[in-house]
């Protein structure tokens, strides 16, 4: 099985989130379970790929890309990362920036790189099994294999499959840009063209073999009318192609059997060092140093749909049951603000910290009892998984990718690995926040709970076998 993964990010080149770890980890983890297989991956040359990265790749082809009216040079350049090939497509007019995405010409850009993706197929002479495409900023190479490249008989047996990491943001632009700026026929505009404009997920969902989000519940949700932005009409009439494949986590990286960041190692079945790593946390946040308080944290972008305002309309009263409350993010200033305060007006028992930092992170997960996830959606979710890993046990809203790795907390079968709710109410959480905490308080019952929260498996191995099954269904 050959296999080509474009996307516009990934681990450990560039990335600002969930992609570019999908795009770093999924591919090697493929490999790794289907060793006989060839498997690349190709991203643009972003001018903030380190130059320490730089010096390990090699320049393996030069060309021209057209588009529209356009020709524009590119370099491919070549290096590897856990066994997996990457392919970097230079252009500095395009690429060289100080930011990833939010460029007046992002349109103009990724359409250059979805030209890129496919011409790089006839230069190295690398004609995958199975084009697999991530997100509007690949939809266009879709778009053009299905239309431009048909004429080419090397192309024709390539399979695509398009998936869609989060609904919301899917690549539209006005009409006028069909033919100026992405060089497309009109003939397709029936295609591309939803709702008055160009959306080129609209356009991958129709000319792709399979399309897939990033776990089963969410694929569900986004049939509907709230979740779609739009959507819902499009994806209802291509349910077929729809299913939902869920994320993993990197078990090596995030190990606190392993981990060098915390206070001291553990795991499920030696779980004595996490108390050790609650009370370094505690300390190193100024927090009471209290073994038996209930510690409860959110690792988050400080955003609406995480479900932030829900915390705000309860969290003080919960913080009357002798708990501790740490959260670590960044994002929007009025919940930056809201949770300041809060940590000033409750000094021994919130710890707020405004930053985005890795490490620091970790050692939360590993410090925590709880962790807090009521997000309003949650296409796939990775800090539940990171955080069941750490023992710190998850408190979910039933969402996206929420309900496919969190199940209830069952007292009398002792099932489960967390703690849900469904409606996305303030009370409704703070009912199921204060019945983790009187579990906690029964050590028997939490031991119990942790541990099987601990031993989930949420590896990419197990992902890498459910893209599998799909290529080869589609192959």
């Amino acid at each position: 099985m050959r296999v080509l993964y474009a996307g516009s990010e990934a681990v450990p080149f560039a990335a600002t989130g969930g992609l570019g770890d999908v795009l770093g980890s999924l591919p090697a983890a493929v490999k790794a379970s289907y060793p006989d297989s060839d498997i690349r991956v190709v991203i643009p040359l972003y001018g903030t790929v380190p130059q320490s990265m730089r010096e390990q790749m090699k320049l393996v082809y030069e060309t021209r890309v057209r588009l529209a009216w356009r020709e524009q040079y590119c370099g491919i350049y070549q290096t590897e990362h856990n066994g997996v090939i990457f392919y970097l497509i230079d252009n500095e007019y395009y690429f060289k920036r100080p930011t990833l995405y939010g460029s007046y010409d992002d349109g103009e850009r990724f359409a250059y790189f979805g030209r890129a993706i496919l011409d790089l197929m006839s230069c190295l002479d690398f004609f995958p099994d199975v084009l697999h495409c991530n997100d509007w900023q690949t939809a266009s190479a879709i778009l053009y294999l299905r239309t431009m490249y048909t004429g080419d008989e090397r192309y024709r047996a390539v399979k695509t499959v398009y998936t869609i990491h989060n609904i919301e943001y899917q690549g539209v632009f006005g009409t006028e840009t069909l033919g100026d700026l992405f060089g497309l026929s009109p003939n397709i505009r029936g295609v591309v063209e939803y709702d008055g404009d160009i959306n080129l997920t609209k356009g991958a969902i129709v000319c792709a073999d399979a399309v897939t989000t990033v776990s089963p519940k969410y694929a569900e949700e986004i049939g509907t009318e709230f979740y779609s932005h739009g959507l819902y009409h499009v994806l209802r009439l291509y349910k077929d192609k729809l299913s939902g494949i869920i994320n993993g986590i990197d078990t090596n990286l995030y190990d606190p059997e392993t981990d060098p960041v915390i206070a001291k190692n553990y795991s499920a079945k030696a779980y004595s060092g996490k108390r050790e790593c609650k009370a370094a946390l505690q300390a190193e946040l100024g927090l009471p140093v209290a073994p038996d308080v209930p510690m409860v944290a959110m690792i988050t972008r400080l955003v609406r749909h995480k479900g932030l305002d829900l915390v705000r309309r309860v969290i003080e009263e919960y913080l009357y049951d002798n708990v501790q409350f740490v959260l670590l993010g960044t994002g929007e200033a009025e919940y930056e603000n809201y949770f300041a305060y809060l940590a000033r007006k409750y000094p021994d028992k919130v710890s707020t910290l405004l930053q985005f930092n890795k490490d620091l992170s970790r050692r939360i997960y590993a410090g925590a009892d709880l962790f807090l996830m009521p997000s309003q959606s949650e296409p796939c979710g990775l800090s539940q998984m990171i955080a069941s890993r750490y023992g710190a046990v998850p408190i979910v809203r039933e969402t996206g990718g929420l309900y496919d790795t969190i199940k209830p907390y069952n007292e009398y079968t002792n099932e489960g690995n967390g703690f849900t709710f469904t409606n996305y109410n303030a009370h409704d959480m703070l009912y199921t926040m204060r019945y983790a905490t009187s579990i906690y308080r029964d050590k028997k019952r939490w031991v119990s709970l942790m541990r099987r929260a601990m031993k989930c498996d949420f590896s990419w191995s197990r992902s890498a076998a459910g893209y599998m099954a799909l290529y080869e269904k589609i192959r």
